[in-house]
């Protein structure tokens, strides 16, 4: 089967290395989305696994359609009944860019009335009740190409099920996960967030060093669907248990001004299982210290995108400029969508990289601290 893994703008190409380091290949790598074969085995993998896309989606067709006619007529011809049963509960959604067929709600409707049509056919009933299984359908149309899809996950691949709460301005767990990926950052070295709200990125950190599949934790939409084997599912977690790696000593640290998010940072670590490898605790931005030489700061701060959080945002980044001076050999990386970071911060940045933190533009700044002093063999 075709599967497309999709991922926020910026992000795509992580999630192609995550599917080969999975052992996919052929991949086709698009904006927001990235394009494989497999199996239920590997539908099932990718679903567990992947820590920085959004959904997994069955590919079903693709076509041009420029009138409706031909939206209905190209759907009809698609075989829905190799993945809808006779109870299935298929809403639509659906969206349209740049296409001659612009009317989301139409597009919908029809697309609908199309596998109605088709599963009427098959199955010999004028009614379905719709009581069973669901599998969202969207029709996807970009450019007047229908992309027509059935999503496998369910609730987005963010929620892996440890995040109860939330702070204010929460980053998603996927983003989380990019941002760590994105830099140079290792299970062996230290980490620090020192602005960690509920803390994500430390338990993203974690669950990487520690090897636990993201969705170890959850269940996934199509666990219910009849046509994939619940053996399948049961070896692929049981497999992704056995990959757990209990034994790494792993420095990771996640301080904040509030008592409130230590709280609720300590509770989500323990519902990711991961507690006994964060150190969380009350730290005002200014008493940053660390003994190690060499280590990492990644972090999500506050983006002033409110008026009359603007100037409280800018204090802040002159203090973490200040503060973070002190680690003249650590590695900093900072999201943010204020595009004069860097003026207040008060030097620029190594590299930057655009991302996409829901909705907000943002920029990733990453200024790299010297490499460790390797040891001489004689000295070892």
């Amino acid at each position: 089967m075709k599967l497309i893994a999709t991922a926020a703008f910026g992000i795509e190409g992580l999630t192609a290395d995550e599917l080969r380091n999975l052992g996919f290949d052929n991949l086709v790598v698009e904006n927001g989305r990235v394009t494989f074969e497999t199996d239920f085995a590997g539908l099932c993998r990718a679903n567990l696994w992947l820590r920085t896309a959004e959904r997994i989606l069955v590919s079903v067709g693709q076509f041009e359609a420029y009138t409706f006619d031909q939206l209905f007529e190209q759907t009809k011809a698609l075989p829905w009944e190799e993945w809808l049963p006779q109870n299935a509960c298929f809403p639509v959604n659906g969206k349209s860019i740049n296409s001659d067929l612009f009317s989301i709600s139409d597009c919908q409707a029809i697309v609908k009335k199309a596998i109605v049509e088709r599963l009427k056919s098959v199955y010999h009933i004028d009614w379905f009740e719709e009581d069973g299984p669901q599998y969202t359908i969207e029709v996807g149309l970009l450019k007047d190409v229908a992309t027509l899809t059935i999503d496998t996950s369910g609730p987005g691949l963010h929620k892996r099920g440890y995040r109860v709460a939330a702070g204010p301005a929460p980053i998603k767990e996927t983003l989380a996960s990019a941002l760590l990926n994105i830099s140079y950052w290792n299970w062996d070295r230290v980490l620090h967030d020192p602005l960690c709200g509920s803390g994500t990125i430390p338990i993203e950190a974690a669950m990487i060093s520690a090897n636990i599949a993201p969705g170890l934790s959850r269940k996934f939409v199509s666990q219910e669907w009849p046509n994939i084997p619940e053996s399948v599912w049961k070896a692929e977690r049981e497999q992704a248990f056995s990959q757990i790696i209990q034994d790494r000593e792993i420095k990771i640290i996640g301080t904040d001004r509030s008592d409130k998010a230590i709280s609720l940072a300590r509770h989500h670590a323990e519902e990711a299982g991961v507690e006994h490898l964060i150190h969380f605790q009350k730290m005002d931005l200014k008493d940053i210290s660390s003994k190690e030489k060499y280590g990492f700061i990644i972090t999500n701060p506050p983006y002033g995108t409110r008026m009359n959080e603007l100037e409280e945002a800018e204090e802040l980044y002159v203090q973490m400029g200040k503060a973070f001076a002190k680690l003249d050999t650590w590695s900093v990386y900072v999201i943010s969508s204020h595009m004069n970071f860097e003026k207040f911060y008060g030097k620029p940045a190594n590299k930057k990289r655009k991302l996409f933190n829901g909705r907000i533009q943002c920029n990733y700044y990453q200024f790299f601290g010297p490499p460790p002093k390797r040891k001489r063999p004689d000295a070892i």
